[in-house]
């Protein structure tokens, strides 16, 4: 009798990025003088499975949201390769790549400025679906639009009216609504609280997890506030200076941090206790004279837990 085999095999990755490098600069000024290079997104490598959320984390300046806009080909990667669903997709044309933006979107930090003022919301929502020729009869691409407004909590009565007339938390939604409009598979959310009141960025974290749980959403989440990146994400991935000095699952990060980056970061954590907060000492880090060599790499420190080390 033949014996079968139980295991499961591992999901494979959704999207993998294989030593990405961006860079700025370099080219000559009409005066002939070479302008520095900055290199904002520095060998960069990390995957992110199906239905799962990478949150990627660093202070201002250190090349996650490069990394976003470098994934989703809205910039032109300097080298490395990018993978969705198993295809390489890095240096695909605008013809090539447009079969990959239906399942690729990307939800932007300022809700207003995402907007088009001149176009209604339903409109908005629905443009992806007329660029896709997704529900070409208009009134089946209203349907559309409506049950979309409410997937994301908006009343489908509001479709008409124009960004100018919401609030911030309200317009984010109508861009989240755009984002899922054509059933994507990944999304990019680049530090998409950032701009709201606390008790609103509450509702649109909810909200992710509400459409990751029903659509099988991944995603690649940037943020700022390391509190939202704990309750959100699976995995969590430290970038400092344009590379990730610390990857790992979301607890090993938070409880056992090894990287002196990430334990300054995780120390500045604000406490909500005033007294507690008045006590708390935040650990001071150098940038400039903790800078990791070119030379190091990532190395395994626990289960799926990498820090950079030369």
């Amino acid at each position: 009798m033949t014996e079968m085999v139980t295991a499961q095999e591992s999901p494979a990755p959704l999207v993998q990025v294989e030593r990405l490098c961006k860079t700025y600069g370099g080219e000559r000024s009409l005066l002939g003088a070479a302008k520095p290079q900055l290199r904002a997104v520095n060998d960069v490598s990390f995957a992110v499975m199906p239905g799962e959320t990478l949150g990627l984390v660093g202070e201002s300046g250190s090349g996650k949201s490069t990394t976003g806009r470098v994934l989703l080909q809205l910039e032109a990667p300097t080298s490395g390769d990018i993978l969705f669903k198993g295809s390489n997709i890095t240096g695909l044309s605008k013809h090539l790549l447009r079969p990959y933006r239906r399942d690729m979107q990307i939800i932007f930090q300022d809700p207003y400025a995402s907007l088009n003022p001149r176009m209604t919301v339903g409109d908005f929502v629905s443009e992806p679906l007329i660029v896709h020729g997704v529900c070409p009869n208009r009134s089946e691409r209203q349907d559309k639009v409506a049950a979309l407004f409410r997937k994301v909590g908006l009343d489908p009565a509001f479709m008409k009216r124009y960004p100018h007339e919401f609030s911030g938390g309200q317009r984010q939604r109508v861009n989240i609504a755009r984002a899922i409009a054509l059933n994507p598979a990944f999304i990019v959310a680049d530090e998409p609280i950032t701009a709201l009141d606390v008790s609103i960025q509450a509702q649109i974290v909810n909200l992710f997890q509400d459409l990751q749980d029903e659509l099988g959403l991944a995603y690649l989440f940037i943020a700022h506030d390391l509190s939202m990146i704990r309750f959100l994400c699976h995995r969590v991935a430290v970038m400092l200076r344009g590379r990730i000095v610390e990857i790992g699952p979301c607890e090993a990060i938070f409880e056992n941090p090894q990287h002196a980056y990430t334990r300054a970061l995780l120390s500045a954590i604000p406490i909500p206790d005033p007294d507690l907060e008045s006590k708390r000492h935040p650990i001071a880090f150098d940038v400039n004279a903790n800078l990791p060599p070119q030379s190091a790499v990532l190395e395994p420190v626990g289960d799926g837990h990498f820090v950079l080390r030369g």
